[in-house]
């Protein structure tokens, strides 16, 4: 009998009714082990995967999600939940490009209703998927299940939902998946209030008894009566964990241990007979079933490649190369260094953006808000307008969640906060819900917001400098790549101007960010074919500079925009406004970018050459230009054949 014998037999989760208890704590232990050798080959979440192996089963054990709804918040731990609705065959291809995506994938199983990758919106999407089914009458028996986890339950838009919940369907359960974790530790009163219901262990034991007795205290009119009610609710408030909920019009249960089978197959098969709203807090550790994974979960959140040997690391597969997100981290301590005026603020993402020694250095001008980016970026206001110079350190793909408070609490005060936009551009394997490509045209209809993007290390530290120390509000976006280097002079940063790398007769490559390298490539390449291409490394994309850009329009017979982001309203676009403000025609330029299509995953290299953003496809894009305006077609290099 193979390892994973038993897990070969789930073709569904039909296939888990007939299960007994021994038989899923078997298949648990198998799930577990197609996860640990999954990330033997690749980087992948893990420790989130692990945590929710029996939590997964008993949901699908207890119901038919074909008819049911199922909302996996985040969605970073939806693995097992693949493993047991019939793509467990496919399982070794995910987050490869063409495989499984690592994230829900309505385009992939039926089992997944939305494609969910950042956190807190499950509680909203499974009340309006309640609600819907009730005014359509099409489904009278029908759950509506969101799990979310204790790191996504702060954030604002769960307790927007929490606020209508007394209104939703008597069939609505939110599983509270408590695992003292988001990636990083957890934080704030939230935070702490959970913490307190784990540790009121007799509030599960008691709850029976307790409501039992306290339904005997009668509830009538005089005095008396009323301090006996008083009495009733002080003793709730003791003895009944969870009154928070409670109060909020959820019947709350919990805490239960989320690693015992049995015991939430019990509580879940209890809710279904209970009507109206239930919050289930079940507790579960990241990590669970794999010792080094639990003991550091903020590192194996999704680590990179490891080799192991049973419960052991034997080692982990690490770039040698220096990341934009390292020079980021360095260049941000230095300046909180030199500066005390500087504080930095992220959003659960110390540890993706390496910010754990800034963390532990200052930690007075620290600041983690949890997964709340409206806050962080309000708070960073704030701190802007006392005299601080606030940097918010976020994903580009999660900076869109604060969109209204850049441009009410930052870009319409003109305050001096600095946004670095982490992961902008293509987010490689974690697919179309992380890929940062709309920062540009998000951020640059903003009056006063500056923003730039750094080709290297020479601009990010000189750009982020400049940002601390410029009057109003600045971003700054770089992509989850290795840092290139340059071997030509660089010159220094000025305020909205380019850079001219080189001059070329037949035509130019404006090139905004880290797609330089890319760019310098393509022009050897077309030099090898009799095309003289220069490059511009743009740095700034508001304000543009404007003498640069106007004078490639003019002189050039053709012009190429390049850049690792959306077209629609981008960089490109941005110049193309600017030549036709001049007055001037804009027939000679062409933009190269994200097309206006949700992009898959897979490594960014591939998908920057199946975009035609790679030295090749740019220099492709070039030449094709380059001919099409009257420009001198490149020499054939097929060869010659003799006719003797």
């Amino acid at each position: 009998m193979n390892r994973t014998s038993l897990l070969t037999t789930i073709h569904s989760p039909d296939d888990l009714r007939n299960l007994s208890l021994l038989q899923l704590e078997r298949l648990a232990c198998e799930m577990r082990e197609v996860l640990c050798n999954l990330v033997s080959c690749r980087s992948a979440h893990f420790a989130s995967n692990l945590g929710v192996v029996e939590l997964c089963l008993a949901l699908h054990q207890t119901f038919d999600f074909r008819h049911d709804r199922l909302i996996w918040d985040t969605g970073h731990q939806i693995y097992p939940h693949k493993l047991i609705t019939g793509r467990y065959p496919q399982f070794d291809t995910i987050r490869t490009k063409g495989g499984l995506m690592g994230y829900p994938n309505p385009a992939e199983s039926e089992f997944d209703l939305f494609m969910t990758g950042h956190a807190g919106s499950s509680v909203s999407t499974a009340l309006g998927l309640a609600s819907g089914d009730d005014l359509l009458r099409c489904a009278e028996n029908r759950w509506s299940v969101a799990v979310v986890g204790d790191g996504a339950f702060p954030s604002g838009i769960v307790f927007e939902a929490l606020n209508n919940v007394g209104r939703s369907s008597k069939k609505f359960l939110i599983v509270l998946n408590d695992n003292k974790m988001s990636i990083c530790p957890r934080v704030g009163g939230v935070a702490d209030y959970l913490d307190r219901l784990r540790m009121n262990r007799m509030y599960s034991g008691l709850k029976e008894e307790v409501v039992r007795v306290l339904s005997k205290v009668p509830l009538l009119g005089d005095p008396v009566e009323r301090f006996l009610a008083q009495i009733k609710e002080a003793a709730k408030a003791g003895l009944h964990g969870g009154m928070l909920f409670e109060d909020l019009g959820l019947h709350y249960f919990g805490p239960i241990d989320g690693h015992n089978i049995g015991l939430m197959r019990k509580y879940l098969r209890t809710i279904r007979n209970i009507e109206g709203p239930v919050l289930l807090h079940v507790v579960t550790e990241k990590g669970h079933g794999f010792a080094p994974a639990a003991e550091d979960p903020v590192l194996f959140h999704a680590p990179p490649q490891f080799e192991r040997r049973a419960d052991t690391v034997v080692q982990m597969k690490k770039s040698p190369s220096r990341a934009f997100t390292q020079s980021a981290s360095a260049t941000i301590f230095q300046l909180m260094t030199e500066n005390p005026h500087v504080t930095v603020l992220t959003a659960a993402m110390c540890q993706g953006n390496n910010l754990e020694r800034v963390r532990d250095t200052f930690p007075d001008r620290f600041f983690d808000t949890g997964i709340c980016e409206s806050h962080a970026v309000a708070f960073a206001a704030g701190q802007a307008k006392a005299g601080l110079r606030p940097i918010v350190d976020i994903y580009s793909t999660f900076l869109q969640r604060s969109f209204d408070q850049v441009f009410q609490e930052v870009a319409l005060q003109d305050l001096p906060v600095t946004f670095m936009l982490d992961r902008s551009g293509l987010a490689g394997p974690d697919g179309p819900t992380h890929h940062g490509v709309f920062d540009l045209s998000y951020l640059r209809m903003f009056p006063n917001m500056v923003l730039m993007a750094p080709a290297d290390e020479h601009d990010l530290v000189a750009m982020l400098d400049f940002a601390v120390r410029f009057a109003g509000p600045c971003a700054i976006r770089y992509p989850k790549a290795a840092v290139p280097t340059f071997d030509f002079q660089r010159s220094p940063l000025e305020f909205a101007r380019s850079e001219i790398i080189s001059w070329g007769e037949d035509g130019m490559i404006l090139c905004c960010g880290a797609l330089l390298a890319e760019c310098l490539q393509a022009v050897d390449i077309l030099k090898n074919k009799g095309l003289q291409f220069g490059v511009v490394n743009a740095r700034f994309v508001k304000p543009l500079d404007r003498e640069t850009i106007l004078r490639t329009a003019r002189e050039c017979p053709c012009v190429v925009t390049v850049e690792e982001g959306t077209l629609v309203g981008g960089f490109g676009a941005a110049v193309l406004e600017l030549v036709a403000d001049a007055g001037m025609s804009a027939a000679n330029i062409r933009r190269l970018g994200i097309p206006d299509r949700f992009i898959e995953h897979g490594e960014r290299h591939e998908l920057l050459a199946d975009l035609g953003l790679d030295a090749a496809g740019i220099a492709a894009s070039c030449q094709a230009w380059a001919t099409n305006l009257g420009a001198p077609e490149a020499p054939s290099t097929k060869k010659k054949v003799s006719t003797g």
